[in-house]
């Protein structure tokens, strides 16, 4: 999102960070910062919850300061819900100032399924969890500090149903 950051950290799933420790994941995230008196990290919700950290309120483009909720990650990613029409794998940082209640760094997470193999009961089995987790599944997704995906999102249900026919 910064081309300073990206010209001086960079980019991708590991980056060149100026100063402190990284960890492996989120566990390793999270050991480390539980480890490291005043340590600053960014780790899913449910492992900060999990391991009793603090947890920080972000100011966001409405000038709100949000603590981050699966409810917050919800409006954020509505926030955005014209750009993931175009491209779902739009970043979802930083939503408009008219999302009040958005929590400014979240993102939503991508399964990666081959649409094709040989076990015909494991393709079946695997579309009918996916169509559970976007349809059914989402109510108990705020329980787990997930976001429940807004009715905007839930449209590329069918592009996923199709990929695992196969």
């Amino acid at each position: 999102m910064s081309p300073d950051w990206k010209q001086k950290i960079g980019t991708g799933p590991s980056v060149s960070w100026p100063t402190g420790i990284g960890g492996k994941g989120s566990e390793g995230v999270t050991g480390n910062i539980r480890n490291s008196p005043g340590a600053i990290g960014y780790v899913e919700l449910t492992y900060a919850e999990q391991n009793h950290l603090p947890t920080a309120a972000i100011k966001n483009a409405a000038r709100q300061f949000v603590q981050p909720t699966a409810a917050g990650a919800t409006s954020a990613i509505a926030a955005f819900s014209a750009q993931l029409t175009q491209d779902p794998r739009v970043p979802i940082v930083n939503p408009p100032g008219s999302a009040a209640d958005a929590y400014p760094i979240s993102g939503l997470t991508f399964l990666i399924i081959a649409k094709d193999g040989p076990d015909k009961a494991k393709r079946t089995a695997l579309k009918q969890f996916i169509q559970y987790v976007i349809s059914d599944g989402q109510a108990t997704a705020g329980t787990l500090n997930y976001a429940p995906l807004p009715d905007g999102a839930k449209q590329f249900r069918s592009a996923t149903a199709t990929a695992v026919d196969g």
